[in-house]
């Protein structure tokens, strides 16, 4: 039996580890380090080890025993990395100088946990991209320097055995595949006109005309390269901090596609807005976006970039998939409410629409069925804390942090791949009762008018045939066809006349009687009168009573002018 995957917190009272039991209805507490100063923690890939530093010291433990696996005196470490085999740890501490110390410490480094040494040590100031990379059984690994990435192999951090020369390289990723052929995709940024790119060579194939893709665009300040589980093709996310049309205060962001067969695309989003998530799925044979203005579109993408099926919108800002890429969950946290809707990916079908207020973090369980929803500072510095839920919705654990104080992050413990079965899926739909919203007693008995502030769009396959226009077309063609009918019904009940016709009938000159074109003229003053409150009605505008009173005496008006001119 496979032990349930530990759950690590860090927050104002310190580091606490979680052993779930019972399909997580109990949860017991493993370790627990009381300490305001916990500033980072991670595990490594296979979940073995967990590192943290308290402040005091770096601490990496062994996970099946609670031993000690290594230690050190460095008090300042914000950023921790372990190398996949579990051989080497890389941290960064924030650089800084002293009036006694103008050139500062070395704030980067590598250390090689089996023998206890530094293998690597330097003055590195930026945070951003400060972490080595290494392939996943540890031949290479590679660091981004000016106009060059450097890589080592082996046991050697002193001599890069390859560079990538590329001017004015700011980022690169390396495929995390186990074994050759081994990818490496770089980013150069624009400057003066030029655009930026992404170039993908195979290592160590880095000559010019070697390039195995090479995908360019402006507007780029950053990006975010994410491979597929296979390593077959990777998705580019492309940010500018400033939108040049003036549109928005939040930057542009576009999403491009690029394989190791020399493929590149622009992936085509249907609506304009931010690109909130973006998710693999573990088959690697499709992934999810969600984007575009509220409320946010979500699509499913193959590896054409053609869109295979549509969400539809909502309220949402994030997609991800469960460790076997079975159930893919969208669900809108943070500013929004925390509506969460689960999909059977295969079947295209929603099985649960749980809604967890508040949360602003969740991550799926290493077994593919249950999550965390954690309610984490500084996003929120109140009613922090933590839940466990099974992903149709029931809520298993609750932990709410003691009051005046705060949960900072929460990370399930990694697990092999192959560790935990595909789960089945099962539907946690329920049909909610229907809340009727208050209307005051005026209001009651009169139709209902809604305020469309956004257009929403259903999921693909809750769409009819006819349902295929916009949701602005399909508005403005049921008030035609509303408008039509109340025409037909009107005409039927009046001989064939409306208040419309009729009134676009000429006066005649005189109809020999001066009583009957004096009231034949009244009767038009009140029918006209009774069209321009119709049309008030008809924009949204509340009438009052005897107005209302008016426009009901219209029909015998109708018949009334009707006989005054037949005369």
């Amino acid at each position: 039996m496979v032990n349930l995957p530990i759950l690590a917190t860090r927050g104002s009272s310190g580091l606490t580890l979680y052993q779930g039991s019972e399909a997580f209805t109990k949860n017991d507490v493993l370790l627990h380090e009381e300490t305001a100063a916990l500033r980072v923690m991670d595990y490594s890939e296979d979940g073995s080890l967990f590192a943290y530093c308290t402040g005091q010291s770096l601490k990496v433990i062994s996970l099946h025993d609670g031993a000690t696996f290594f230690e050190t005196d460095k008090q300042k470490t914000v950023e921790i990395v372990i190398s996949p085999n579990n051989r080497y740890l890389a941290t960064w501490e924030v650089f800084f100088t002293t009036p006694g110390n103008q050139q500062g410490n070395n704030n980067f480094e590598i250390v090689d946990m089996k023998t206890k040494t530094v293998v690597k040590s330097m003055i590195l100031k930026k945070q951003r991209g400060w972490a080595p990379i290494w392939t996943k059984d540890e031949k290479i690994c590679g660091r981004c320097v000016s106009n060059e990435v450097q890589f080592y192999e082996g046991e050697d951090f002193h001599t890069a055995a390859n560079k990538l020369y590329l001017q004015g390289v700011s980022g690169f990723s390396i495929s995390p595949s186990s074994n050759d052929p081994y990818m490496v995709a770089a980013f150069v940024a624009g400057k003066k006109g030029q655009p930026s790119f992404v170039r993908l060579f195979e290592y160590p194939k880095f000559g010019d005309g070697q390039a195995l893709a090479n995908k360019s665009f402006f507007k780029a300040d950053k990006v975010e390269m994410i491979w597929n589980k296979k390593c077959t093709a990777l998705l580019i996310l492309v940010s500018s901090e400033v939108d040049t049309t003036g549109s928005t205060y939040y930057g542009e962001q576009s999403l491009h596609f690029m394989s190791v067969k020399g493929e590149s695309n622009l992936v085509h989003l249907e609506k304009r807005g931010p690109i909130y998530s973006v998710d693999w799925n573990p088959n690697s044979s499709h992934f999810c976006v969600v984007y575009g203005y509220m409320p946010a579109k979500a699509t499913l993408f193959d590896m054409k970039c053609e869109s295979i099926f549509d969400f539809g919108t909502g309220p949402r800002n994030i997609c991800t998939f469960n460790p076997h890429g079975n159930i893919l969950c969208l669900a809108g946290f943070g500013n929004l409410n925390g509506y969460m809707e689960m999909w059977n990916v295969d079947g295209r079908k929603m099985v649960a629409k749980p809604q967890a207020i508040d949360t602003t973090f969740m991550e799926w369980c290493p077994d593919g069925q249950h999550l965390v929803l954690a309610t984490c500072a500084p996003r929120l510095r109140v009613g922090n804390g933590f839940k466990i839920w099974h992903y149709t919705g029931k809520e298993l654990y609750t932990y709410d942090v003691p009051k005046n104080m705060e949960l900072w992050q929460t990370k399930w413990q990694y697990q092999p791949e192959g560790a935990f079965p595909v789960p089945k899926i099962m539907s946690g739909v329920q049909d909610k009762p229907k809340v009727e919203a208050y209307r005051p007693p005026s209001a009651r008995g009169l139709p209902e008018k809604k305020l469309m502030i956004h257009e929403t769009e259903l999921p693909q396959n809750q769409r009819n045939n006819q349902e295929t226009l916009s949701a602005a077309a399909k508005k403005n063609k049921k008030k035609r066809e509303n408008k039509a009918k109340a025409k037909q019904e009107e005409s039927a009940d009046n001989g064939g006349f409306t208040a419309e016709t009729i009134s676009s009938i000429p006066e005649v000159a005189s109809t020999g009687d001066p009583e009957v074109d004096k009231k034949i003229k009244a009767v038009r003053k009140k029918l006209k009168s009774i069209e321009e409150l119709k049309a008030k009605q008809r924009g949204g505008v509340a009438l009052e009573k005897n107005q209302l009173d008016k426009i009901t005496s219209e029909a015998s008006l109708l018949k009334e002018l009707q006989s005054l001119q037949i005369r």
